[in-house]
């Protein structure tokens, strides 16, 4: 009696990324930046999700940054079941291009296409988010966990904030690596939330949530009011959130997001179940 398999096996998993890859590469350009900007602004509502999340939970320091990680895949869930374009997530695109199925332009052209799709939507939401009040919800706590959160980003030296980026995209790679072997939504569903709230919870850095939080709490520091933030930040929190250091930690973390996608991630899967060999493994 024969049935359907509930999961695809390593290397039909592989063969999806690389056809997956070859349709990404060659979508057109107004469409790409359009899915570029929903997966950013998606990512950027995870984001947001998991700072009400923290607030207001001094106890319980590492379970609560566990439920805020949770909270957090909420964004990669968006961007998985709708189909949106995350460039953390299409660093896999590698895969299709190690195999010669896509060309060194068209794994260029989507990856910018996307970056900056991702950096508008996230920006968006950032600019939404700041005029909607949400700064001022639990007596201004929560625009207190923005400020916090992108003062402790800023204060990052260049090492710490690659390393901590290629650790992030380890996980988010094998993220949407694993939700391949996936048949239905359930199956999806659970292989992309584990690894998302596994880098939230160990604070590692993601590129494009980084690029809705530097542009809020930016906002938050020069126009609190018109945030509807009226809680008083620690006047050394302030002093870090500062062009300067956001560019820093951008620039190095998304370098390590992409050693840890393509490299760590995307290039390991190719050698092992995609790379032509004279002989069987």
């Amino acid at each position: 009696m024969s049935h359907e398999p509930d999961m695809l096996l390593p290397r039909e998993m592989a063969i999806a990324a690389e056809e997956a890859g070859v349709r990404k590469a060659h979508l057109p350009t107004a469409i790409l930046l359009v899915l570029a900007i929903l997966a950013g602004a998606f990512i950027a509502l995870g984001a947001a999700l998991s700072h009400v999340v923290l607030t207001g939970n001094t106890a319980h320091w590492g379970m609560m940054r566990w439920v805020a990680g949770l909270a957090f895949s909420l964004g990669l869930v968006l961007v998985i079941f709708s189909g949106a374009e995350l460039f953390t997530g299409n660093n896999l695109l590698v895969m299709a291009f190690a195999n010669k199925r896509i060309t060194l332009y068209r794994l260029l052209r989507n990856w910018f296409w996307v970056l900056l799709g991702n950096a508008l939507g996230a920006g968006l939401i950032a600019v939404l988010i700041f005029f909607s009040g949400y700064a001022g919800m639990h007596q201004g706590d929560v625009g207190l966990t923005v400020l916090q959160a992108a003062a402790s980003k800023c204060a990052l030296n260049g090492s710490s904030a690659f390393f901590l980026g290629v650790l992030c995209n380890m996980l988010v790679c094998l993220a949407v690596w694993m939700s391949l072997s996936a048949i239905d939504a359930s199956g999806k569903l659970w292989t992309i939330i584990f690894p998302v709230a596994a880098f939230v919870a160990c604070g590692f850095e993601h590129v494009v949530a980084n690029l809705y939080l530097f542009p809020l709490a930016y906002l938050l520091k020069a126009f609190p009011t018109a945030g509807g933030f009226y809680a008083v930040p620690d006047v050394v929190v302030l002093m870090a959130i500062e062009p300067e250091g956001m560019m820093r930690n951008l620039f190095f973390v998304l370098l390590g997001n992409m050693v840890g996608g393509v490299v760590l991630v995307g290039l390991v899967y190719w050698f092992v179940y995609l790379q032509k060999r004279t002989s069987k493994l």
